[in-house]
């Protein structure tokens, strides 16, 4: 009779290894250009990005054809299509039923938000750097066709100041998408927040004084308008650094606490 080899029972298999976050980023990243809805909201940042700098040389003024006219015209649909990136990415281990596997593969559930984060950060500052080149050939290329001088006009300094303030956007999309976890819920949110809140608050401010003194310190939108417009202040940086902290801080750590806690079906 063949003799079978038995491996004592003292001995114990090698522990697995964490999978490292590098890993988990990169799948994330990965995870986002997959869907064929994440294929084309990536791609229309390349879309709208050109069409805009196709619209500025069209329509706008020879006189305003300046680099921070492309650039900012650039910019805005940026705002709205970044944190509608964040917002899914944090979603749909909900919204597609993946958590399961997900949470399986990579159980602390902090690492997996953790890199849903720094891949859409990732995502929207390399977005950023391809708007101001896709506004600098604009700028070359409008002026040429006006026959005006070439205006830079954004130094590094302003644009700084707006890929932070599109950061925070992307942020916001990242706080109500803890929050919320559900695709459409926190999609709606966001443009009830994005375009509703700041229409009240500007009529508040226009007809109450007491507001319109307030309104700084309390409107992230007003306040974080101010990033897009060239340097700040003392007191604007004050206003974006109080805002942020009660509309973006506080609800996201809520939010991270509602992420650790939810039962994932």
């Amino acid at each position: 009779m063949t003799a079978i080899a038995v491996r004592p029972v003292t001995e114990r298999r090698a522990d697995v290894g964490a999978v490292p976050f590098g890993r988990v980023v990169s799948v994330e990243l990965r995870k986002m250009f997959d869907t064929r809805s994440g294929f084309w909201l990536m791609a229309s940042i390349v879309i709208t990005a050109l069409l805009t700098t196709v619209g500025t040389i069209a329509f706008a003024p020879d006189a305003s054809l300046t680099y921070y006219t492309f650039a900012k015209a650039i910019g805005f649909p940026m705002t709205v299509v970044l944190p509608m990136i964040a917002i899914l990415s944090i979603t749909g281990e909900w919204s597609q039923r993946s958590g399961l596997t997900t949470f399986t593969l990579v159980p602390h559930r902090t690492r997996i938000v953790a890199a849903k984060v720094v891949s859409s950060v990732a995502v929207a500052v390399v977005s950023m750097l391809f708007a101001f080149a896709i506004g600098a050939v604009g700028n070359v290329v409008g002026t040429a066709i006006a026959g005006t001088d070439l205006v830079w006009d954004v130094s590094f300094a302003e644009a700084l100041n707006i890929v932070l303030g599109s950061l925070l956007c992307l942020l916001t999309g990242t706080m109500l998408g803890m929050l919320i976890r559900r695709s459409a819920g926190a999609l709606v949110a966001y443009f009830v927040y994005a375009f509703l809140f700041p229409t009240v608050a500007g009529v508040l401010a226009a007809s109450q004084q007491w507001f319109r003194d307030l309104q700084p310190w309390v409107d992230l939108n007003y306040a974080q308008a101010a990033l897009f417009e060239g340097t700040l202040s003392a007191e604007q940086w004050a206003n974006v650094a109080v805002t942020a902290s009660a509309w973006i801080l506080l609800p996201a750590l809520l939010g991270l606490r509602l992420v650790m806690k939810s039962e994932v079906k």
